[in-house]
């Protein structure tokens, strides 16, 4: 869309808050974006100059026009950020969160189960999470086991399964992890209490589970049952222990919400410390993707909004390292200078910093590692073969064929030591006449580097021909018919006893068996006849493998398939009655048949 044509729609754009979608001329949406004044924001994009060539492009392919009018600012951002996850436009910020996380769920069921899961379902359910590890999760769930006295087994506890003593306690009651409610011996309303402390325990508010777990201790002594009031005892100690490496000192009571965002060019990371009742009790750092160089203002409010969503987060604050424009009601957004929040703020630096050096780290070991022994490799492989240049480059042939018929040939191309399949290519032999293994595989040859000559394309520094000396001088006879002398070298690797032969050498090269360099030319020899073999036996297949029955004068393709699979064997139908093959295919072609098995047999 052009200035001009924008300026013959501008005033019938809103005036109103809302959003815009920009799509292409294929109905492709481009960009959601949102804004106060629709058409003062969209009226900025069609002005003579543009701050990036990104949005110059985009521009350029905006064909119509689509708004949304909103209520207010708060609508069209909550708005805009829904959109945009869900169809995760070309031109838009791009939150790199395609993750399925784990939630632990408590069963809409008599006496609920509770348990890891993955697929959230509207069951009625009650699902807590999501987590950003299955580790954290597991972590949970055996702190639970710890502390906490829940069934784990999966009987249906309805009240009449319970009342006519379907089931009997397990192992699991006898080592105390569970007080039996499968036989009446746990009523409902003190197994709801335990799932109350459950949801506590959850959300990071340990208080008033200790602060139960010390009233029954003390139940329990005052009762003089010590051993009992031990095992509470150590309950809580555990919860204590734990509670004291996840509090941040300072923030017992604070439920908020932290982010910081790190920017390198088109690309930032956000990092998410999700505080509840003082204790960080998720934490989670995301690759964020953006086209358009938008500012860290709108990167992270994008992303704080993004977040909050996945991690169902209800906190009231949110701590951020600048100022950003996040229009939900009754939110804070604090930016500190000092203290905790700053503390935490300056965590979150350290995760989002962390999170991008072992990224780093991580491509760096995956590229030298690969790139470090694909070197070592050829190097060697130059040396053995006394190769004027390293062989970054090298391409192999071979030839297949099927008793003397459908002859093919076949080339695989290896980079770095690496198949490049975008340069793997299949010849239909078209100048041979009959079999010949030798004309086969110079025509081969003459055609892929007539073909590169020709486009002016690099060639490669060494070819490999599947075979021994005779197919190795048909290649140089192409190469030689080409002019194209020294600008690679051939060499064959014979069958059998795996020989390296050079053009014009009478000794061939034995290697040892499991030399670096014999092991990748016949990895590369094994790649090429893979390959051959499967376009030889895709040919091969078309001529071959024929239905007999096609053969008898009126009968097609379909009706031969239909008799098989009613006789299941050519043999069968040639043995059926004439009564029997009219129920299939008619009196006329029934008698067809039975005349050419007469006849066949006769013969």
């Amino acid at each position: 869309m052009t200035a001009a044509e924008f300026h013959l729609i501008a005033s019938t754009i809103p005036v109103q808050p809302g959003i815009y979608k920009y799509f292409d001329s294929e109905e492709q949406l481009l960009y959601v974006g949102k804004a106060k004044h629709l058409r003062k924001r969209v009226s900025s994009y069609f002005s003579k100059t543009f701050t990036t060539y990104k949005t110059h492009e985009l521009v350029q392919r905006i064909a119509r026009i689509e708004f949304t009018i909103v209520n207010s600012e708060q609508d069209a951002f909550l708005l805009e950020n829904s959109l945009i996850k869900q169809y995760q436009p070309r031109f838009n910020i791009n939150l790199k969160d395609d993750k399925t996380y784990p939630f632990i769920v408590i069963k809409n069921e008599p006496f609920p189960r509770v348990f890891l899961t993955r697929q959230k379902k509207d069951d009625g359910s009650e699902y807590l999470g999501p987590y950003t590890s299955v580790k954290r999760v597991r972590e949970l769930l055996e702190f639970i086991k710890q502390t906490i006295q829940l069934r784990n087994c999966n009987l249906n506890l309805t009240p009449g399964n319970i009342e006519k003593k379907k089931f009997k306690v397990c192992l699991e009651y006898h080592l105390g992890n569970c007080k039996g409610p499968c036989e009446g011996l746990q009523t409902l309303a003190d197994y709801e209490e335990y799932i109350s402390q459950l949801r506590n325990l959850l959300r990071g508010n340990l208080a008033p589970v200790i602060r139960h777990f010390k009233e029954e201790m003390k139940a329990h002594a005052a009762e003089l049952a010590f051993e009992k009031a031990e095992l509470v005892r150590k309950k809580i100690d555990y919860l204590e222990n734990y509670q004291s490496r996840s509090v941040v000192a300072g923030l017992k009571s604070a439920d908020l919400d932290v982010f910081y965002l790190l920017q390198e060019k088109e690309i930032a990371y956000v990092n998410y410390l999700m505080v509840r009742n003082g204790s960080i009790i998720q934490t989670q750092t995301n690759k964020v993707d953006t086209p358009l160089d938008e500012t860290p203002e709108e990167v992270l409010a994008f992303s704080v909004a993004a977040l909050r969503s996945t991690f169902n987060s209800d906190a009231r604050e949110i701590v951020v390292p600048i100022p950003i424009d996040f229009p939900q009601e009754d939110m804070i957004v604090t930016v500190p200078r000092g203290g905790d929040k700053k503390k935490l703020l300056e965590l979150a630096e350290k995760n989002a910093r962390y999170f991008i050096d072992e990224l780093q780290a991580k491509e760096r070991l995956k590229l030298n590692s690969k790139e470090e022994a694909g070197k070592a490799l050829l190097e060697q492989l130059q040396e053995d073969l006394t190769l004027s240049d390293l062989p970054v480059h090298i391409e192999c042939f071979d030839n297949s064929n099927f008793q003397g018929s459908y002859p093919v040939s076949a080339m695989v191309c290896f980079r770095n030591a690496q198949p490049f399949k975008k340069d793997y290519r299949h010849f239909n032999v078209k100048t041979v006449e009959g079999i010949n293994d030798f004309a086969t595989m110079k025509e081969a040859v003459y055609r892929r580097y007539k073909r590169l000559s020709e486009e002016g394309q690099d060639f490669p520094q060494l070819v490999i021909i599947d075979g021994g000396k005779g197919q190795l001088s048909a290649a140089n006879e192409a190469i030689t018919e080409l002019e194209l002398e020294g600008r690679t070298t051939l060499v064959g690797l014979a069958k059998n006893e795996e020989e390296i032969f050079f053009t014009g050498d009478t000794q061939s090269l034995k290697l040892p068996y499991n030399s670096p360099t014999l092991k990748l030319l016949r990895r590369i020899r094994d790649e090429v006849h893979r390959f051959g073999i499967t376009f030889h036996r895709a040919k091969r297949s078309k001529g071959t493998f024929k239905n007999e029955l096609e053969d008898i004068p009126g009968i097609g393709k379909s009706t031969a398939e239909n008799l098989l699979k009613t006789f299941r064997s050519v043999k069968k139908v040639s043995e059926a009655s004439l009564k029997d093959l009219a129920k299939q295919v008619g009196q006329a072609k029934a008698v067809m048949i039975m005349d050419y098995f007469e006849k066949k047999r006769e013969s």
